[in-house]
Order: structure tokens, then sequence, then C-alpha cells
């Protein structure tokens, strides 16, 4: 009788073999660069097809369910992959796509459920599982085989073991998708309805980016009539996360989604050159003051970001709209009026049209109706008459300013000559954030919390150009975005079809952030959006995930205590350094986490100035490490010293956390933030570094 591995190997050769037959069929066809539209279509068809067999190639399938229909003679064997493969010869289906409705039992089912079914195009499916089997494949070659159920055997565990082999992996620079260990309530994620917005609080390692990114390729191919990739967005914190999350889509087949910052976003939008101050001077003096000792910069965010503040602006906007027909005549010469009433009714007339192209339109019409009393002139009189037609109508526009977002909202922070419609800003906003913002922008600066409030206005005056809209939008480390930002959003995207993620026990920035979920549930409404959690870590080891739970029960607001997967590791390990001794121990550390074979090491500070002060020490004994800062666009893995508030949504195989001291890390709740961060990017091993004594944070053994 032929072993598992045996039956695998065998099924894996035969597919292996039919998609290199058919990379070599379709490697053999040339491109074509015409211009017939059919032909075209015919080439996009092939390349796409080119670009599937390749992702195949590498790991043709990595799990079988053998599925028992209702009604049917006996099961089915189903392979899953990453990709779909077809036999050419039969056009019978060899593996289906991991997105396929029937794939989803591969996920739901662990071997105790009741009903057993899956709900195709057709309707409901229900039957019995007969056996699932987790496969391992790298490069062509079969390497594990598991069975996770098997029907009539009474034992367990192969899934534990399973997903606790794949999360024993060493890390390299990027994130890689995880369609072989998707969990149950991930894969619940991933296929949840389109059309509602869909509020993902996840504990850190519950692998909530990478459920977002399959989620994006699930939406592509279970709406693949409905939707283009060129219509989704992903906002990520920063370049260097979006660097780090670049494979995923491709591994899983997906191209064309746009990624990028909402604060680059808003700047494309604006597009006049304004300068957003948040780069690495600007974090550092944030977060080595601490947010318990920036009062007024806590206040500036949580003020700028609320929909209070919107309404603010759309008083100001309103009060612009009904002002903003100048109440004098258009007279050009005696017998040639224009009565203000007849301008203020033509306004009315094109009111579903944004504020600033309503005025350039009627100022088309008012160039029409001048053109027509200048030809209405003696011909010898024209010229001298177009001159004066020209310098009224100018005149004229001139008392209807032609406002862009940045100049508008430059109005409203004015210190002298305050127009009617500054006042809600002035009378909202305390006066120090008020000189603040007015500072900056006579030098053409905003703060990132200003940039909801300018694409609001843009709204309002011009409107948003079509490729700024979308179809789904999917918002990455959410907490530290601000209702306002939400709200902004919800107008440009269609059927609020949004995936907002984040955990709030991570909310580094709550100087702009949000506190509680419920804050973004209110844009949407109660009863319009799906509020899930996600409780169970991944990442990291019991002993690590353990150890930050500590950190977690210090602070007011949380996510919650992590879960952790039953993958035990070595303790965390803390070590006491002295001044003199510091360098030296941090060398020895490193070198004992290099003998464990790690790909990825992190040293994380408090700061970007301990971080290069650590760096240029490290690199003089010859530590070959890259020094990683706010305005870093990729991440190259080995060794990083990263302050930490640049460590979100990274992982490393080993940490080394530096200066976990009192004098670093306070008992509060903004410090507790960043150290959870810092301890949870740590996968299989901690080192935690601290003077004289351990920061009150971690002391506390955990309350259960």
């Amino acid at each position: 009788m032929q072993s598992a591995f045996d039956i695998e190997k065998q099924q894996l050769e035969q597919i292996a073999a039919e998609i290199k037959s058919q990379i070599m069929k379709l490697e053999k066809i040339p491109r074509y660069f015409g211009e017939d539209i059919a032909e075209q279509a015919l080439d996009d068809h092939r390349e796409q097809a080119r670009r599937n067999l390749r992702i195949a190639k590498e790991e043709p399938f990595f799990g079988r369910i053998d599925f028992h229909p209702e009604g049917e003679p006996g099961p089915e064997e189903i392979y899953i992959g990453k990709i779909g493969v077809t036999e050419e010869s039969t056009n019978e289906l060899m593996v289906i796509d991991w997105r396929a409705p029937v794939a989803s039992l591969f996920y739901s089912y662990s071997g105790g459920e009741g009903d057993i079914y899956y709900l195709a195009p057709e309707g409901r499916v229900d039957g019995d599982i007969h056996l699932k089997r987790n496969v391992v494949i790298r490069n062509q070659k079969l390497q594990r085989v598991v069975d996770t159920y098997v029907m009539g055997s009474t034992e367990t565990g192969g899934t534990d073991e399973f997903l606790i082999y794949r999360l024993g992996d060493k890390k390299d620079n990027r994130l890689r998708d995880i369609v072989s260990t998707i969990q149950a309530e991930q894969n619940h994620i991933i296929r949840a309805d389109k059309n509602q917005p869909l509020i993902i609080q996840g504990v850190a390692g519950s692998g909530k980016t990478t459920v977002a990114l399959h989620r994006l390729a699930y939406l592509l191919y279970h709406y693949r009539d409905h939707l283009s990739a060129t219509q989704m967005i992903i906002f990520a914190p920063n370049r260097m996360f979006l660097d780090y999350i670049s494979n995923v889509l491709p591994e899983l087949g997906v191209g064309g989604i746009q990624q990028t910052t909402f604060n680059e976003w808003a700047q494309g939008v604006l597009e006049n050159g304004i300068t957003v101050s948040e780069g690495t001077d600007e974090l550092e003096s944030i977060f080595s003051k601490g947010l318990e000792n920036t009062k007024h910069v806590l206040e500036a965010g949580r003020l700028k970001g609320s929909l209070a503040y919107k309404k603010v602006l759309e008083e100001a906007l309103n009060q612009l709209e009904k002002t903003m027909v100048p109440e004098a005549d258009l007279k050009l010469w005696e017998g040639a009026v224009l009565h203000s009433s007849t301008v203020k009714k033509w306004n009315d007339e094109q009111r579903h049209f944004p504020i600033s192209v309503r005025r350039n339109r009627i100022m088309k019409r008012l160039k029409t109706w001048a053109q027509k009393q200048v030809e209405e002139i003696l011909p010898h009189e024209r010229k001298e008459r177009k001159k004066t037609a020209d310098k009224q109508l100018k005149a004229y526009m001139k008392e209807w300013p032609d406002h862009s977002a940045f100049s508008f909202y430059k109005e409203l922070y004015k210190k002298t000559r305050l127009q009617d419609f500054a006042l809600p800003v002035q009378k909202y906003l305390p006066q120090e954030i008020r000189d603040d913002t007015r500072k900056r922008m006579n030098k053409k600066g905003v703060t990132a919390e200003d940039l909801p409030a300018l694409i609001w206005i843009h709204q309002r005056l011009i409107g948003m150009d079509k490729q700024f809209t979308y179809q789904h939008v999917v918002i990455d480390e959410a907490q530290d975005f601000s209702p306002f930002h939400i709200e902004v959003l919800k107008l440009n995207v269609s059927e609020d079809s949004f995936t907002i993620l984040g955990d709030i026990s991570q909310g580094i920035h709550s100087y702009k952030g949000i506190k509680k979920w419920e804050e973004f549930i209110e844009v949407f409404g109660q009863e319009k959006s799906q509020y899930v959690q996600m409780g169970r870590s991944y990442r990291s080891t019991l002993e690590i995930i353990e150890y930050a739970n500590r950190i977690l029960q210090n602070m007011r607001h949380t996510g919650g205590l992590a879960k952790p997967v039953f993958r035990s590791g070595e303790p965390v390990k803390e070590v006491q350094v002295s001044r003199t001794d510091r360098i030296e121990k941090t060398l020895s550390v490193l070198e004992k986490i290099q003998e464990s074979d790690a790909n990825s090491i992190a040293m994380i500070a408090r700061t970007a100035k301990d971080c290069e002060e650590i760096h240029e020490r490290i690199t003089a004994h010859g530590i070959e490490a890259s020094l990683i800062t706010a305005d870093q666009t990729n991440y190259q893995g080995g060794i990083s010293v990263i302050p930490v508030y640049l460590t979100k949504g990274l992982e490393f195989d080993a940490v080394v956390l530096l200066d976990a001291d009192p004098d670093h890390y306070q008992l509060n709740d903004a410090d507790a933030k960043l150290l959870y961060v810092g301890c949870t990017r740590a996968l299989h091993q901690l080192w935690v570094l601290y003077e004289d004594e351990l920061t009150p944070l971690v002391r506390t053994k955990l309350n259960l």
C-alpha cells in the first residue's frame, strides 16, 4: 500500500508536468503589440496565464480535501493551490484556486463541525469530508505531508502540528502569503461581504495585514465581473511598510492594486506643492519627549481629526457659499449692467457643481454676456469698450476669489482681517493651535492632521477626480487614523466597501488616532458596519506573548490580551547592563543570536538619536547593520537598528530591546504601547536589555 507521501509525490509529478507543458506552449507564442483589440485581449489573457502558471510551478498545491457531496456515489479528491490548474486535454480541474467556494471547506473544517457544506454559485452543497491533508512543497519538491483529519480516525492534533511547523519558519525581508495556513477565523474575514465596512481589531501577530491582502485577492476573484484591481487601494503607515508587504499580492497572482500612505495620496489629490511635516525630526520630537509631555500636539491632533472639526469646516464652507457672489452689480458702462440678483440666480441654478467649478462656469457666462454688450456697440468704439469691459469684469471677479483648498484653509487661520467664514474655526480651536498652524502655512506647510480637512475642502471647492475614487479600500494600522480620515475616504468609495484593521493596543500615535473602534463605527453607523476581533497571535512564541501581555495590563485602552498558539520557545531573556559595559553586552547578545541562525534581527531603541548612537558603536566593531529612519523606503533584512515607533507591522526572528528601564519607559499608556509594539515584533527570540532596573511596565506578573 502506498504511503501518503508517495501518493502526493506522484500527484505532484503529474501536475508539475502539466504546468511545464502549458508554460512551454505559451512561451512559444510571441507577444502581440499591434492595434487589433481582439488580439490585444487574447494576448493579455495569455500573459496572465503565463504569470499564473509560473506561480503555480513553484508550489502547485498545498492542500487536499476528499469531499463527498450529498447524492454522489463517492468522494472526490480536491487539490487546492494558489492558482487553479486545468488539464488541457480533458479540461478537468487538477488544482482548484484557494479562493473557489469549495476551498472554504479546507479552511473552515477541523473535524468537529456538524453541518458540512459550501455555498456554490448555484446554491448550497452539503456533504461529508473524508480527508483533509496539508502539504509542503518548496521549489517543486515535496517536503512534508500531514493529515489533519481522517474520517473515522481518533487521532487529533495534526492541524496544530502543521501550523506550528509553518510558524517556525525563519523570516527574510518580506512578508509572505499564508494561503496554506489560513485559519477559520481568518477565512471568515477574507470571505466577508464586500459591501459592508469591515472593522478588524487584531492583537499583535494575529495576521491582520496578510488577511487583508488575501481578502483583496479573494474579492477580485469572487467579484471579477464587477471589480478592477486598479480601482482598489491600500493605505499603509509608511513606504517601508509597503515595501515589506510588496511580495504578498504578486505571490497570489494579483497586480495593479494601488498602495500608498494617506499623506502621499492627499498630496497627490491637492497637487499644490504643500509639505507635510512628519519626517524623522517631527517623530523624534514627539517620541523623545513622550506623549504625556506633549499635550499641545495631542490636543491638536484629536481636535482636527474629529467629526466636530468637519462640522466646523462645513459651517465655514456654507458661509463662503452664501456670500461668494459679490453684492455689487456688474456695471460695464451706463446701460450695460448685470444685476447681482441675476448672477445669484445663475449660481443657484448650478448648485450641483462644486463651489470653484461653479464660479468658473459663471465666469465664462459673464464673459459671454460682456462680449455681447461689446458687440452691440458701434464698430469704431468696440476696441475701447472691450478694454473697459475687461477691466470691469476683472475688478468684479477680484471680489469673488478663486480659492484652492490650501488658500481657503489659510484664510481660516489668518490673525487679522478675518472673513466671516473664518469665525467658526477661530471659535473651535485654541489660540496656541491656530498660531502654530498659521506659522506652518505661511511656509506652505501643514501637519498630517490637517490633510483630512484640506481634502474635505477640496471636495467642496473643486470635486474629486475619478482617479481618486475606489471600489474597495484597505486601511492598515487604522488605529492611527482619525474619524475625519474615514469620513473623507467614505465619500470616495462606492457602497462603503472598506476593510479597516488595526490594534488599539498598538495605538502609539494616539495624539492623532482613535482610542476605541466605536469612533469609526459611528462614521458608518452601528447597523451598517461589521466589527470582528482576532484574538489569537500566530507570530510569537508562547513565552514572548505572555511577556507582552504583562505590558498590556498597564493600559487603560487595549484590544485585549493575545491568545498564543501553543508554540513554545526560549524564555524571554532580561539582561542588566551598565554604562561601561553596554556595548560589550549588546555585542555578546548579537553573537548568541547569530549562532542560532536567525535571518532577521532588530535592535530596537526608544528614539532615532539612540539608534544612531548604537549603530555607530556596533558598526565600529565590525557588525554589518542597517540604520532605519522615518524616511526609509525599503527594508533590507539582516540586522536592523530601528526606533520603536517605526517597527509597527514588521516582524523579526529575534529582537534586542534596548533601554527597557524607567527612564525610557514610564508607567503610562503611551510608553506601554511603545514597549508592547517593540516586544511583539519578535517571532522566536526576545532579549530585553536595561540599566539599573527594569521598567515597571514588565515587573508585574500576568494576571489570568
